[in-house]
């Protein structure tokens, strides 16, 4: 999400109107749940990209200040959420020993491959970093001197892997209103932007993932002032020839939920697909570090 400081203090001082009083409107169908994370670690926050495990039991997340986690969750009887186990945060390394720098550490996507490989996407210096493991050094995949003309702040804040390994990241903006996502590959060690996908009005790209069905799932989210956020996401079917059969697979009412960045998508014991989503709280104390979870129709 843009840090710039009069966005942000504007942003801040609307959502705390927005939560004073205010109260939530109901849940789409699906709705599972919403768990409140809250941890003892002054890092704690900022938290954009979220993986699961296939069992949903255990995860990784990432913060926009270059740091991570990873721990283990508790569910009940019904699946839902009573408990996050999970180490304290931890700086993600540059090529060398030390942490990234400051001005290049802010990530938004991860995904992981099926080895364990990490790869994070940042939106300030576009690019994307490999990790053999993410307390390990970064190396740099190739950057498309494209990655340069994106928005500052807005750039690769989505990133998902199928499971060939191919990559996929597409930025927040698209730089006009009515110009689609470009999303952007990567296989065979090169980059190229075989595909784009259609924009709608002031919902940005924020999250993505593959899912267990093969369909490519994209979170977005828009901000609507002193009512708060409103999240979208829509799935796709990925083939070499493009994204078809668009689905609204959930839209949350304004206010809500907070602001909801990462997404995991995964198969319930139940058989059904179900969606993981992370939110940043910005680092502000009137918002929260919330897990939302869905769980959509057969």
């Amino acid at each position: 999400m843009p840090k710039r400081p009069l966005l942000a203090l504007t942003a801040a001082a609307c959502l705390a109107l927005a939560l004073q009083g205010s109260a939530s409107p109901p849940a789409p169908a699906g709705f599972l749940g919403s768990y409140e994370w809250t941890m003892p670690d002054d890092a704690f926050g900022g938290l954009s990209g979220i993986e699961l495990s296939a069992d949903g039991l255990r995860f990784t997340a990432i913060s926009d200040r270059g740091a991570w986690t990873a721990g283990t969750i508790t569910r009940d009887a019904q699946g839902r959420i009573t408990a996050i186990t999970a180490a304290p945060l931890r700086l993600l390394r540059g090529k060398g020993d030390g942490p990234l720098e400051k001005g290049r550490n802010d990530s938004e996507g991860l995904a992981i491959a099926p080895d364990g490989t990490a790869f994070v996407s940042f939106e300030n210096v576009a690019r994307v970093l490999r990790y053999a493991t993410l307390d390990g050094p970064a190396e740099n995949l190739p950057t498309p001197p494209e990655f340069a003309t994106l928005q500052t702040n807005s750039a690769l804040e989505a990133l998902a892997i199928a499971p060939d390994g191919t990559l996929y990241t597409l930025p927040e903006r698209s730089g006009r209103m009515e110009r689609p996502f470009p999303l952007w590959r990567f296989r065979n060690g090169t980059w190229d932007q075989p595909f784009a996908l259609r924009r709608d009005g002031g919902f940005l790209a924020v999250g993505a993932d593959i899912g267990p069905d093969g369909r490519f799932y994209l979170l977005e989210r828009e901000f609507h002032g002193i009512a708060g956020f409103a999240s979208r996401v829509r799935s796709f079917a990925l083939s070499e020839s493009g994204l078809t059969d668009e689905r609204t697979d959930l839209q949350s009412p304004t206010g809500l939920h907070d602001n909801l960045e990462g997404i995991s998508v995964w198969r319930g014991p139940d058989g059904a697909i179900r969606l993981t989503l992370i939110s940043d709280d910005n680092y502000n104390f009137f918002q929260t570090t919330e897990i939302v979870e869905y769980r959509l129709p057969d």
